[in-house]
């Protein structure tokens, strides 16, 4: 087994030089849905490494929609802080108690990213269930999209750019200045992917953990600005035809010291959580031959049947646990 964990941090790190030239927003959801791949056991492997491509290149589609598409920019983060101080502890951890209890215009006004994971790990189950290619290979995109953006403490609050601190400019600088500078140096390998029992609730995890990372990331950042200038926290670089202002190496080298890990240990959690959700679908659906989906997806007439037995089915399983009641 030792050969296996060699050969798979060999093979993160050349992704990580492939990956070099991109931004944050594009490399972070790539290369997290891309490394993810690796957690999963030997019956998932060969089929997502047959999609490796479109699952990587197609991370950043929830993002692409995010403007165009409306409701689609809730599904991305959570402003847990303006439901009060302890909300992280309080806020009801399944949606319909939430809507129950702020109604759904309130929750989709500040963001639903924790129940939009576990929404989605449902429509993936059920692409699994019923081998639907396209389907499940679409899905498990966007799926690693919504978990890396739950795993952002900046997607966790209104403050989601300073702004409310004289800070503006912090979440570009999070996610994609320092992860831009350092991602070279990451150890990103988390092990094999996981059962989980309760993916709502372990969509929950995520997103406290990352709020309760916050604090440290807007205190640093405050903290180093009152020590260094302006003209020593900025400089200008050229970026292609373009030249940017953006946060110079030295407040960069600063700021990631002070966070102690924290985008690299954000970046892996993300990494184990998508592999681990992945998997589980998989193991729900019954553990389905992946390998016979390779190359033989099943035709427009066969999905549509198997859609039908799949929904009379869990009409059955309903009705059968209601009378239980």
């Amino acid at each position: 087994m030792k050969v296996n964990k060699y050969l798979v941090q060999i093979i993160i790190v050349f992704l990580c030089s492939s990956f070099m030239t991109m931004k944050w927003g594009f490399y972070a959801h790539k290369f997290i849905n891309r490394i993810a791949i690796f957690t999963l056991p030997e019956e998932m492997i060969g089929f997502y490494k047959h999609h490796i491509h479109y699952l990587t290149e197609n991370a950043v589609n929830p993002d692409r929609r995010r403007y165009a598409v409306e409701g689609e920019a809730p599904k991305h983060y959570i402003d847990i802080d303006v439901y009060g101080d302890s909300a992280i502890y309080t806020l009801p951890r399944y949606w319909d108690e939430a809507v129950e209890t702020y109604t759904e215009d309130t929750l989709m006004a500040y963001g639903i990213v924790p129940w939009q994971i576990n929404f989605i790990h449902y429509q993936l189950t059920d692409a699994f269930s019923i081998g639907d290619v396209d389907q499940i290979v679409r899905i498990s995109a966007d799926l690693g999209h919504y978990v890396a953006d739950s795993n952002v403490p900046l997607h966790t609050t209104k403050n989601y750019n300073g702004q409310l601190t004289d800070q503006k400019g912090i979440h570009g600088f999070w996610e994609s200045r320092l992860p831009e500078l350092y991602h070279s140096s990451y150890n990103v390998f988390t092990g094999k992917a996981k059962y989980i029992d309760n993916v709502q609730l372990e969509a929950w995890k995520g997103v406290i953990q990352a709020h309760l990372a916050l604090d440290s990331v807007l205190l640093f950042e405050k903290e180093l600005s009152e020590r260094i200038s302006e003209d020593k926290k900025y400089t200008f670089e050229q970026r292609g035809q373009n030249t940017i202002k953006t946060y110079s190496k030295n407040f960069s080298n600063h700021y990631h010291k002070a966070l102690n890990g924290m985008v690299e240990r954000q970046m892996k959690r993300s990494i184990k959580m998508v592999g681990d959700i992945w998997y589980t679908c998989w193991v729900n659906a019954g553990q389905p031959d992946l390998n016979k989906l390779i190359d033989i997806p099943f035709t427009e007439e066969e999905l549509a049947q198997r859609k039908q037995l799949l929904e009379e089915w869990k009409k059955q399983k309903y009705e059968s646990r209601s009378h239980e009641h």
